[in-house]
């Protein structure tokens, strides 16, 4: 009989996530994984099968909290240009408040691999089109509440917002200051 597991996964797949995060699926050893899980390397390959198993579910889990809560930012009530702002803004915030500067688990990934991972670009491609059909949704709701003109096609609106995220993330890594991303939220909202 084996011997029971002395960790939980849960938190392990946690802990695998944020080294894939600052470091990228390539630049993250095996190794790597295993000190940051604080488990043996038989562990590792035994409960997840291989590096990828495990980065698979770490970009799953990366999807199931950051892109819901961006979602859910953008479902809260008041204005859809108020919510817009806000959620933007937060994220700007967030990467810059980073001391690995980080950026998005998904644009690190889709810059990373999307050439040679079909699974993870998959994934990716499936954040995208949430994050894209919630913009998408938020465009709506401003065309009934007269914020948003009714003429204005809302998935291209919503293609151009996931765009604008993606690009915030990507430049919130190398912001020296805040001063660049204000202004591409501010003409972003702007321009609805």
């Amino acid at each position: 009989m084996g011997r029971p597991k002395q960790f939980d996964p849960d938190v392990a797949v946690e802990h695998a996530m944020d080294v894939f995060w600052r470091k990228g699926y390539a630049g993250t050893t095996p190794q790597d994984l295993v000190d940051a899980i604080g488990i043996g390397k038989g562990s590792l390959y035994n409960t997840f099968g291989s590096k990828h198993d495990l980065f698979e579910r770490a970009l799953r889990r990366y999807r199931d909290g950051q892109a819901v809560a961006l979602i859910e930012m953008l479902q809260e009530p008041g204005p859809v240009k108020v919510r817009l702002r806000k959620t933007l803004g937060f994220l700007a915030e967030m990467d810059l408040a980073d001391p690995d500067r980080r950026g998005c688990m998904a644009v690190n990934t889709a810059a990373e691999l999307a050439a040679t991972d079909q699974v993870a670009t998959e994934l990716v491609q499936r954040m995208f089109a949430r994050t894209e059909d919630a913009f998408r949704a938020l465009i709506e709701e401003g065309q009934r509440s007269g914020e948003v003109a009714p003429e204005r096609d809302s998935a291209a609106l919503g293609s151009l917002l996931l765009n604008t995220v993606v690009g915030l993330r990507l430049m919130a890594r190398v912001a020296e200051s805040p001063d660049r991303l204000v202004r591409v939220i501010d003409a972003t909202v702007d321009s609805l």
